[in-house]
């Protein structure tokens, strides 16, 4: 069971104030400089006592972190109030900013082959608070560690299925949006496609405009359901038409389709594979693909494609008028990379 989140306690703390004291705490859990509800003196002390009691100021604590050889990766373990673990991963990224990759659950339910987390089974999905708190955790981080560069940039891609903890994920994108100077297209929300919350999003107004990416991974429906089990049927038919018409409602220069496609050596990397990519992707409108070489997991039988395979995918790809990208992988030495997350410390 999910522990009850800040913004339902206070108001049960404190019944008699009025509805701008809770946008007082919640903007001082963001302040520069601000360590605990003591530190609050806009509250009368009575109050801050009862918050400091009442209140944790932070819904997560950290177990350790670990920083990769380069410098330019660090991984936290994080428990919760309920003694959970979970992992975020604070990376450098090509603006010499920091993106940090954030949690949606403890553990995942979708059973991708290839990923670590999805080995874990799902334990439950994060608050609010927790989801929210990843990214003041980290703030605080590059302040004690004195590591320069703001968080410029949040991604939805590390352990949990995003569009399975929807509304969480939706609050905590939210708070982002009012306390911090992030944009909505500096946060993307990556999923795996369940395709009844992306129906949904298109029809909530409350939702806000941040970047969607599918993690697609074979554009053949058969080759996809091996690859993630918990693939719908006739799925493949059913995102293309829920692209087209993401592309008609909320669609624009900025807020085109990602599609991710992590290639596995033998099982999605051949020529043909690509085609087949590149003949789907152009019938599901405006898009993005973005490859990503598999990284490593521990007692999983996939390898990464050799580069030269990977190259040879993007220029497929590529030849058939689409923009295609590789992501560059980091925090492999830690166990911080993507599909690596699952509580393991190298």
């Amino acid at each position: 069971m999910q522990p009850p989140v800040r913004r339902e306690r206070f108001p049960a703390l404190f019944p008699g104030e009025p509805a701008f004291r809770w946008t007082q705490a919640e903007q001082a859990l963001f302040q520069e400089g601000k360590n605990g509800w003591a530190d609050i003196t806009t509250f009368s002390s009575s109050m801050r006592e009862t918050l400091t009691k009442e209140l944790p100021w932070m819904s997560v604590v950290s177990d350790r972190v670990v920083t990769n050889r380069a410098g330019d990766t660090h991984k936290a373990v994080l428990r919760t109030a309920d003694g959970l673990r979970f992992e975020t991963v604070l990376m450098k990224n090509k603006r010499g900013q920091w993106t940090i990759c954030v949690s949606s659950q403890v553990g995942c339910a979708m059973r991708c082959t290839f990923c670590a987390t999805g080995a874990m089974g799902l334990t439950r999905s994060l608050t609010s608070d927790e989801i929210v708190d990843q990214y003041r955790f980290w703030k605080t981080y590059l302040v004690e560690k004195v590591l320069p560069g703001r968080i410029s940039n949040v991604v939805f891609m590390g352990m949990g299925e995003p569009m399975a903890n929807y509304e969480n994920v939706k609050a905590a994108i939210r708070t982002w949006l009012k306390h911090t100077d992030l944009g909505p297209v500096r946060i993307t929300v990556s999923t795996v496609g369940v395709l009844w919350q992306l129906d949904k999003l298109l029809e909530d107004k409350d939702w806000p405009p941040v970047r969607i990416a599918i993690s697609l991974h074979s554009a053949n429906q058969k080759r996809r359901e091996e690859i993630i089990p918990s693939t719908t049927p006739d799925f493949l038919t059913h995102l293309a038409d829920w692209a087209r018409r993401y592309g008609d409602r909320q669609g624009n220069r900025r807020h085109h389709v990602t599609y991710e496609y992590t290639l596995i050596n033998g099982v999605n990397d051949s020529e043909e594979h690509a085609k087949e990519l590149a003949s789907y992707i152009r019938k599901t409108g405006a898009a993005k693909i973005n490859v990503i070489p598999l990284n490593p997991v521990p007692g999983k039988p996939f390898t990464a494609a050799a580069q030269r395979r990977v190259d040879r995918f993007k220029d497929i790809v590529s030849s058939f008028g689409l923009d295609i990208t590789q992501r560059r992988s980091m925090g492999e030495d830690i166990a911080a990379a993507c599909g690596q997350l699952a509580l393991e410390t190298k």
